[in-house]
């Protein structure tokens, strides 16, 4: 099982201003055009370190926020409750709570963390490259708990707030000893936080990471919608059941069992219900066509707009994956296609930072 430790987290120390302007979503969830107005909302914005210009330029501006000032390390070993306000892609409005500790970069072969999707090398070495210029994380992963997470909200206001987020420092919190925990969002930063380990040697490295219950009534997984273009051979139905609306086909998509994969393929004026096999998750399914042309979005609205205006040529609508599947596939050893989880919102970069030893 992971071990879950404090540690001496890194913050900004208010000598470059409001912490709303320094914070940030993580560096997967950034547009390119949130990114200019990040770069210039303030010269300390963490995406300048999230997404630099390069790793070399993050490295050197970590160091010097740290000898001006405008990053300081607590003297005190501490672990952290945030509790976030977010309103879904489903127009929701929930509270999520974790807690936010360090735990030891170990390979998945050890058994304390779990993974369940797919990543990327390109992306891994990315992430790795800036990993080694700033030896710092700043954003947790996100991991998933199977058990309790009994934590009493402090009679006081936070220590840090921005953007919905709140913060407190818990001195005396009881961390969970627990079976594996899931990665449910950061594969690729877990990943390279083991790499840099070994190149590091001796005890590793750790990374930050934020573990909420699977019982947090916050919690909530989305769907990912994938949608095709440049995508000739899938423009013609396959022979599903045919639908002559999208709504109508997304209730009977609704309705298919649980343990049997489906999504609804939408074309330019027809929708179509696919069914697949048992024991399969629809991601699965849909995996089948390939990652030729795709992109994703968890707006359903906008995968049917995209083939409506000629942009795309099918749209695969999902249902919402469960939580207890997921895990369960994890358990197994199989990884998911990536982008199978939309895990919202994801934690905000800046409110904390972790450096890779302790």
């Amino acid at each position: 099982m992971a071990a879950l430790q404090p540690f001496r987290a890194v913050r900004y120390s208010g000598a470059a201003g409001p912490l709303a302007d320094l914070v940030a979503p993580p560096y997967d969830a950034v547009t390119p055009a949130e990114r200019e107005r990040l770069f210039l909302r303030s010269p300390h914005n963490v995406v300048r370190l999230t997404l630099p210009e390069s790793a070399e330029n993050a490295g050197r501006l970590y160091r010097e926020w740290v000898d001006e000032g405008i990053l300081e390390q607590d003297g005190e070993l501490a672990i952290w409750l945030l509790e976030e306000e977010y309103v879904g892609p489903d127009g929701v409005a929930r509270e999520r709570r974790g807690v936010v500790a360090s735990i030891a970069a170990e390979p998945y072969s050890a058994g304390g963390v779990l993974p369940h999707e797919r990543t990327h090398p390109r992306i891994r070495e990315e992430r790795l490259r800036l990993l080694r210029e700033t030896r710092a994380q700043p954003e947790p992963i996100f991991l998933l708990h199977d058990g309790e997470l009994v934590v009493e909200t402090p009679e006081r206001e936070p220590d840090l707030a921005a953007d919905g987020s709140r913060v407190w420092r818990l001195d005396d919190a009881v961390l969970p000893a627990s079976d594996p925990l899931l990665i449910a969002d950061g594969h690729h930063r877990y990943e390279s936080a083991i790499e840099l380990g070994e190149e590091l040697g001796g005890s590793g490295a750790r990374i930050m990471a934020l573990v909420v219950s699977t019982s947090d009534p916050g919690l909530h997984v989305f769907p990912t919608h994938r949608v095709f273009s440049g995508r000739t051979d899938l423009a013609q139905p396959e022979g599903g059941e045919r639908f002559e609306t999208v709504e109508e086909a997304m209730r009977e998509l609704a309705r298919v069992p649980a343990g049997r994969s489906a999504a609804v393929a939408y074309r330019s004026g027809s929708a179509e219900l696919l069914a697949g096999g048992e024991d399969e998750l629809d991601v699965e399914l849909v995996d089948r066509y390939g990652l030729e042309g795709i992109s994703y979005t968890p707006d359903a609205a906008a995968a049917v707009a995209a083939v409506d205006r000629g942009e795309a040529d099918v749209a695969f609508l999902l249902r919402t994956p469960r939580v207890e599947d997921v895990f369960a596939a994890a358990r197994r050893g199989e990884r998911m296609p990536p982008k199978s989880t939309y895990f919202f919102p994801k934690p905000l970069s800046g409110l904390l930072f972790h450096p890779v030893r302790q």
